[in-house]
């Protein structure tokens, strides 16, 4: 009798086993805090390295960086450094900040500067643009008010009580009618009541114009008061910190380990997730089961669409995503400190980068500012080209690889050519040239068309978002940038810290730490 007493004992304080899918920032996230929260947690990742999305590759003596141009919370002045330093040391990185972050010029040569100190970029405007500056004003009072907004971080929005809803409103009183418009205003919107072109284009570069100009008065906020640097060394290196705390704290990643089904048993009326299989076969059982994986890979793929009712349907049926890209990386054997990093200028002619995409501007950063990209003397420059086309390259390398490369051949001579013009001197320099399409983020990260930050926060779909949890299925959860609206690396970080802390409340024997 006392045996099966202290069994039962030891039963019912054995930790939740639990099975997250993907080494992205959201499951990496997902993983410490159940670590510290008294689970014992796996991470099965596709890859070879962490970070997902928020990654780095090496060609050669260069370093390619795929993610982060900034980093909200770098500085102890924003609440969210407080939180990375939950899991991380985010005292040890180095950070850049910028005094200007990009340029746009037009074909006469004229230029606005998008400086970070609000005077002065106050004083830039109205100097090159003095027709708007009743629309200027506007947009920097606007941005001098973001300064003092209060991020809420700390409790999980599901968990949220009505006390809490009640005391984040009186919070948020004094900024509300601001919130109200600039969320319901479009960039494009705001853009297309400017009535100098050249501040036009300052807006349309400044975010994806879809999106509400609420997103471009935060960042110019974080810029100004310097709480949002560029992170030395890279995306990798950040995803490594988050790697090292993971298995410090007794986690354990399977790399290489891609998913090809959720594993489900029937519970009577419910299912229950009670394990993966793998690619090779091999199966692994859990108690709980997390994907930070990409959405609609989980659910129509690994889980069959079994679990997907009309809610779910409707979003992916009609919900805006952030596009895909094409990003053209270039190792140049010459020093470029001192140009200005981050400009968009015209082209001499429209360029058909795709049947569905011709631009007539291009944009470019220079990463001078990052030493360890390069080697001493030499640069790493960068060209992202954003598309919605991701189905032309996908299928174009499916069907008929040397074609694809030829393609991503002819983009590529197309940019070198053009920055050889803008830059001067560079086309006989160049000692690494790498092309990454939509076909290679849908490779090697899944992403659903594609898109490099999931849902697009727009004035239709506002923040609204997929469920961390499936209808019918129990002991299931999702987490990252399709169940947190907006995009970017804090949103996923944010994913599975919350939902760590509904795990905690609903499976664990403690208060979340």
């Amino acid at each position: 009798m006392q045996k099966f007493l202290l069994n039962a004992v030891t039963l019912e304080i054995m930790p939740k086993k639990v099975i997250i899918i993907g080494g992205g920032i959201a499951g990496l996230t997902t993983g410490c805090y159940l670590q510290k929260n008294g689970f014992d947690s796996e991470i099965f990742e596709s890859q070879a390295t962490p970070g997902g999305l928020c990654t780095s590759w090496k060609r050669g003596e260069y370093t390619i960086d795929g993610c982060l141009h900034w980093l909200v919370g770098s500085s102890p002045d924003e609440p969210l450094y407080h939180l990375w330093k939950e899991l991380i040391d985010i005292d040890q990185i180095k950070f850049h900040y910028y005094d200007e972050f990009f340029r746009v010029r037009d074909e006469s040569g004229k230029e606005i500067i998008a400086y970070t100190n609000l005077d002065r970029l106050q004083r830039e405007l109205l100097e090159k643009a003095p027709e708007d500056k009743k629309r200027i004003n506007e947009f920097v009072r606007a941005v001098r008010k973001l300064e003092s907004f209060p991020m809420q971080f700390d409790k999980a929005p599901e968990l949220a009580t009505n006390l809490d809803k009640l005391r984040n409103g009186i919070t948020y009183f004094p900024y509300f009618r601001l919130l109200i418009r600039y969320s319901r205003m479009r960039i494009a919107d705001f853009a297309a009541r400017c009535q100098n072109p050249l501040l036009q284009k300052f807006f349309h570069y400044s975010f994806a114009t879809e999106m509400p100009m609420l997103f471009i008065m935060m960042t110019f906020s974080w810029l100004h008061r310097r709480v949002a640097g560029y992170p030395i060394g890279g995306s990798l290196e950040f995803s490594r910190l988050f790697e090292k705390t993971y298995t410090g704290l007794g986690g354990k990643i399977h790399y290489n380990a891609r998913v090809e089904e959720i594993l489900t048993e029937n519970t009577g009326k419910r299912s229950r997730a009670s394990g993966i299989r793998l690619e090779n076969g091999q199966e692994h059982f859990t108690d709980i089961t997390v994907s930070a994986a990409d959405a609609h890979s989980t659910i129509f793929k690994m889980l069959g669409g079994k679990f997907a009712d009309r809610r779910i349907h409707h979003y992916f049926n009609t919900f805006s995503v952030f596009p895909s890209f094409i990003q053209v990386s270039l190792g140049i054997g010459k020093d470029l400190r001192g140009i200005p990093s981050a400009v968009a200028f015209p082209l001499n002619e429209p360029f058909q980068v795709n049947p569905e995409k011709q631009i007539d501007n291009l944009y470019y950063r220079i990463i001078n500012y990052d030493p360890t990209l390069a080697p001493e003397g030499k640069t790493l420059v960068s060209i992202m080209v954003q598309t919605y086309n991701y189905k032309y390259w996908h299928d174009l390398r499916e069907s008929d690889y040397q074609q694809y490369k030829r393609e991503k051949q002819r983009v590529a001579d197309f940019i070198i050519d053009q920055l050889d013009r803008e830059l001067g001197g560079i086309k006989d320099k160049i000692e690494m040239v790498d092309v990454c399409t939509p076909a290679t983020v849908i490779r090697y990260t899944g992403n659903w068309k594609g898109s490099f930050e999931g849902w697009m926060v727009t004035r239709e779909n506002g923040f609204d978002s997929l469920s961390k949890e499936l209808p019918g299925l129990d002991d299931f959860f999702m987490a990252g940038q399709w169940v947190q609206p907006g995009g970017g690396v804090p949103a996923v970080f944010f994913s599975g810290r919350n939902l760590a802390q509904i795990l905690v409340k609903r499976y664990g024997s403690r208060k979340f730490q």
